[in-house]
């Protein structure tokens, strides 16, 4: 059984993702406060975070830039009453793996639920076949495993996302991947509207493993289309 923690503060909606999480074989953990929240995410190895926006003492982007900052790589599904499109930006921005705006159906609740441990499942499936793969492109370690980057034998921390662009990237060096794309690839969703996603967070991993991010060696920008590893690196 899958387990789930679900930080709100809405006891109606706690108890109707009771019932349905049981239908998926999911149990249920739930905290109603943004630190308590934190602490159990901290101390619980989840298969899923539900994670709401507007929550006492700590609100769910603070929750989720302090996880993602801890390595912790929990899936996170955010709920979130604001429309507004920059707070949509904001939570895939600091990592969390999708967003549902209130009001919403249960029904597409559960939908992205399953979705996200349909992908987590896969990528542990993945993994598990060859617990020793490694990605080398020249100076440039990739151990999928250990999910550790290393260039000329140093450590290169990534966050998760960054860490999935560029195991993608450099899984198929030459393959051109438009914006759209790497966001059904790497977030499950096509978000519409925000490609600009993926160009912050290619820029963050340019700055983190190139030596000279006005002519990168390792990500290039294929003009016109998106982004590329490079095939000779």
């Amino acid at each position: 059984m899958k387990s789930v923690l679900a930080v709100e503060d809405d006891p109606s909606l706690l108890e109707l993702l009771k019932i349905h999480l049981l239908d998926i074989h999911c149990e249920l953990d739930t905290a109603v406060d943004g630190m308590e929240g934190l602490a159990k995410i901290v101390d619980n190895p989840y298969d899923l975070v539900i994670l709401d926006v507007m929550l006492p003492s700590l609100d769910g982007f603070e929750i989720c830039k302090k996880v993602r900052a801890q390595q912790i790589r929990t899936p996170i599904l955010m709920l979130t009453a604001k429309t507004e499109e920059i707070d949509k930006i904001l939570g895939l921005e600091i990592g969390a793996d999708d967003y549902v705006v209130k009001p919403f159906s249960i029904r597409e609740l559960m939908a992205r639920v399953k979705a996200i441990l349909r992908r987590t499942e896969l990528s542990t499936a993945m993994v598990e076949e060859d617990r020793s793969a490694q990605i080398r492109r020249g100076d440039l370690i990739i151990d999928i495993d250990k999910r550790k980057v290393m260039i000329d034998e140093k450590r290169i921390e990534l966050s998760p996302k960054e860490f999935d662009l560029l195991t993608l990237l450099a899984s198929n060096p030459g393959l051109s991947y438009n914006r759209s794309r790497l966001l059904n690839l790497i977030w499950g969703y096509e978000f519409e509207g925000f490609a600009h996603t993926v160009n912050s967070h290619i820029n963050r991993l340019r700055a983190k493993i190139e030596s000279d991010m006005s002519n990168p060696h390792y990500i290039l920008t294929t003009w016109g289309i998106g982004y590329r590893f490079n095939e000779e690196a």
